[in-house]
């Protein structure tokens, strides 16, 4: 775990706000570990590795970015997204899931899905699809981007500043939130494969 903790910080801000941004919009970027990797630099600052507004600032930005991004393509490929054939970057089941749970949530979808990997990624894409008024996706985006940096970053530091040896149990840590994070996208596919 000091090996993973010495590439993030080796890294730096740079790195981390490029994973960010590209989680949020490049189809490439949904298989980055956004949720882990939030927390881990939060734990980082608390141990004075990096300042937490500065990561805040970067992560932010950067998500919002990434999510504007994300629409624009999505508006200028439109529906021809969904005829797409595979490849190693792009999945079209993964844009169908994200139709799936825009189409559930509505506007809400754009802060819900920040909380679920690969739906994060592609759910601006389908907005931008689906035509959402940019002013209200823009609204929406800001609100999730700031919700989900703020929450998993400071949820970090807190637990760095506040438990003994968190580094020690980093790796635990970060299964726990991989299983967190994935348990919508179990819960829906069970409820999918029960209808």
């Amino acid at each position: 775990m000091e090996y993973l903790q010495g590439v993030i910080i080796g890294f730096g801000y740079a790195g981390v706000g490029g994973a960010i941004f590209a989680e949020s919009g490049l189809f490439f970027g949904a298989f980055l570990p956004g949720d882990s990797l939030l927390f881990t630099v939060g734990l980082l600052a608390s141990q004075e590795h990096f300042n937490i507004a500065i990561l805040w600032a970067i992560v932010v930005t950067m998500a919002i970015l990434g999510d504007n991004v994300g629409y624009m393509f999505g508006k200028m490929v439109g529906k021809r997204i969904f005829t797409k054939e595979d490849s190693f970057f792009f999945r079209k089941s993964h844009v169908l899931k994200a139709q799936t749970f825009y189409e559930a949530h509505g506007k809400k979808a754009i802060v819900m899905a920040r909380f679920v990997p690969i739906i994060r990624t592609f759910a601006p894409i389908v907005a931008g699809v689906a035509h959402m008024e940019y002013h209200t996706f823009f609204a929406f985006n800001v609100i999730g981007g700031v919700l989900w940096g703020t929450l998993l970053l400071f949820s970090g530091y807190f637990v760095g500043q506040y438990v003994p040896n968190a580094g020690h149990y980093l790796e635990w840590i970060i299964i726990a939130i991989i299983l967190l994070s994935i348990l919508p996208i179990a819960i829906e596919y069970y409820r999918v494969r029960k209808k």
